[in-house]
């Protein structure tokens, strides 16, 4: 099968933790173990990634030391984020599967007159137990967190080398959170101060190479409905259909569960295939529809 596996940011640097190297690479081994089942068995594996946690941190980075040195814009911090997660990865899943493994930092072209970009939805950086400044929501109950822009992604431009990869065998790791969001104004790319949700990137990935299935792993181990409360409901198999109507029911929160399942049903919809939400530590139990939710026409 060809596969597009989506790894959150968050539970590649866990709650609390400070995000060192040595922190990063230890959560980064463990998703490296699982993802290895999935390559032996002979599936086409893209990985992408969230950055949520990591170019947040870039950005106070970035805040704090302007008066040392140059700040970079959220576009640039997007890349570094890229690179970073994605040398960890890399190094990584070559280490205990013995398979080439290629980072590509990807761009996704977006349009500037997206309403993502008047109104921030996407969460960054580390959570605060109060809300410190304007411009911050709490996500899903677990902290506030900074909001950022969040446009839909429309085509990634580097798809051509993520197919020919594919077809040389080799595992890719594209779209680090999200991609870089870019304009097209004639042959200029122009990068623009947003974060895509990546796993809407996943979809469009997915939909292009023709996968058969996304798997979204995160922090929890399935969907739920009423999530936080007393009386949640665990969800083990959703129709596209199903889903819709949750969503317009308000069930799942926007920039946490709510993309999530939007690019199921994308994904879906797009390819004919499945897609399934799990926890991390579950990916080849999802596959096998044994863990997670999984979304079906």
């Amino acid at each position: 099968m060809k596969i597009v596996l989506a790894l959150g940011g968050n539970s590649l640097l866990a709650k609390g933790q400070k995000g060192t190297a040595e922190e990063q690479r230890e959560n980064i081994a463990k998703t490296c173990k699982a993802v290895t089942k999935i390559i032996e068995e002979g599936n086409q594996v893209v990985i992408t990634h969230g950055n949520g946690p990591q170019v947040g941190n870039l950005l106070i980075q970035q805040e704090r030391a302007k008066g040392e040195v140059a700040a970079m814009p959220m576009d640039v911090c997007g890349a570094m984020s890229q690179g970073e997660l994605g040398y960890f990865i890399q190094s990584e899943l070559e280490r205990v599967s013995h398979r080439t493994v290629a980072t590509i930092i990807t761009q996704i072209v977006v349009d500037r007159d997206d309403p993502g970009f008047k109104n921030p939805t996407k969460p960054v950086g580390p959570f605060y137990e109060e809300k410190i400044e304007d411009g911050m929501v709490m996500d899903a109950g677990r902290g506030w967190r900074k909001v950022v822009s969040s446009p839909l992604p429309k085509k990634v431009v580097e798809i051509e080398a993520i197919k020919s990869l594919l077809d040389a065998g080799i595992v890719v790791i594209a779209a680090g959170g999200g991609g870089i969001p870019v304009s097209r104004e004639g042959e200029k790319l122009s990068g623009l101060d947003a974060v895509i949700d990546k796993d809407r990137a996943s979809a469009l990935i997915g939909k292009e190479i023709g996968a058969n299935m996304m798997v979204i792993a995160t922090s929890i181990d399935k969907v739920y409905l009423d999530f936080g409360e007393e009386g949640q409901r665990g969800l083990y198999r959703l129709s596209t259909g199903e889903a819709a109507e949750f969503m317009e029911e308000g069930h799942f929160a926007e920039g946490s569960m709510k993309p999530k399942i939007e690019a199921c049903v994308e994904f879906v919809n797009s390819t004919g295939g499945k897609a399934v939400i799990c926890a991390l530590v579950e990916i080849e139990k999802a596959i096998e529809g044994k863990a997670g939710t999984v979304v079906e026409p």
